[in-house]
């Protein structure tokens, strides 16, 4: 353990950002929203109404550019929000609409909405799954749900609850992957099991074998606050590679999963790992970058001070 943590405490921090021409949000005498480079040449024109905070001159940070908001005076599309263009300037999709705003990303890809149906873009605005079902899930573990002919409903304010329709499960590909018996290696969905969903060449074994080594620690971190007495099976992590090197994104990222093997509620268990498998951070809040050495020990103290707190814990962090 002490090994491992040296050999990353001497790799100097990796920047996550790629050369891109600079960009700026730019606001029009009536107050709608546009792209400018440095050079003052209009890439968006200005057109859209941003209902998050902005200043005039604030930098486009990231692959695409985002609008948060409508265009002026257009009829509001179902269940899209916002609209999404490439460096150039060209449109690219409309985030489906969640938690009021766009959509999040979920192991590397997001939901769009196109005439009405659901599909599934990457950072780079790359379209990865064509928009083909009524809705979609996002992503978690490998797999998605998908529903045709289904409807909203709104059960409480603000809150809506989808109902009816045949439902499904997709993976990656954007195939539909039938149920298959219960087993150690199946993922459990809505009552029903389905293959495992990863595969990985020799390199990217080895990128997860770093977190292995560190498993014990990182579970018995992670679960010493919870509620509950779990067995030494269930207080177990599990570590897979849910994106891999692309244009503008050299790196694996590795997502921690519970017990459950639900990615809810994992905030802060998200890592970047350089392309040569040698750089490891830790992502908070999906874009804040810390050295995973750092993060450990701080996470470590944090979970010493809870349990020194709540000494009646049941589920212990053994020194």
């Amino acid at each position: 353990m002490k090994k491992i943590l040296l050999i990353i405490s001497l790799i100097p921090i990796f920047s996550f950002s790629q050369e891109n021409e600079i960009l700026k949000y730019f606001k029009s005498n009536d107050s709608l929203v546009g792209v400018k480079n440095s050079d003052g040449k209009i890439i968006v024109p200005a057109q859209f109404k941003i209902f998050s905070y902005m200043k005039d001159g604030d930098i486009v940070e990231g692959e695409t550019i985002y609008f948060d908001g409508p265009k002026q005076n257009e009829t509001a599309e179902k269940n899209a929000w916002g609209y999404v263009y490439d460096r150039n300037g060209n449109f690219l999709y409309r985030p489906f609409f969640y938690d009021n705003g766009a959509d999040y990303f979920s192991e590397g890809v997001r939901r769009f909405v196109k005439n009405g149906k659901v599909g599934f873009a990457d950072r780079n605005g790359t379209i990865v799954i064509k928009p083909k079902h009524d809705f979609t899930s996002s992503f978690q573990y490998g797999y998605a749900a998908y529903c045709n002919g289904c409807d909203w409903e709104k059960t409480e304010e603000e809150h809506k609850a989808i109902v009816s329709g045949t439902w499904g499960v997709m993976n990656f590909k954007g195939e539909t992957v039938q149920p298959v018996g219960k087993s150690a290696a199946a993922i459990e969905i809505n009552g029903k099991y389905y293959p495992y969903p990863f595969s990985y060449n020799e390199k990217e074994k080895n990128i997860l074998r770093f977190f292995e080594k560190q498993n014990k620690m990182l579970s018995e971190i992670y679960y010493v606050n919870h509620y509950s007495k779990l067995s030494e099976d269930e207080k177990k992590l599990f570590f897979e590679i849910v994106e891999r090197p692309k244009k503008n994104f050299p790196f694996y990222q590795v997502n921690a999963y519970d017990y459950r093997k639900a990615e809810a509620g994992l905030s802060g268990y998200k890592f970047l790992v350089s392309e040569d498998g040698r750089k490891v951070v830790t992502l908070e809040f999906d874009d804040e970058k810390i050295p995973f050495e750092k993060w450990l020990k701080e996470q470590r103290k944090n979970a010493e001070r809870f349990q020194k707190k709540h000494p009646d814990n049941p589920n212990k962090l053994i020194k």
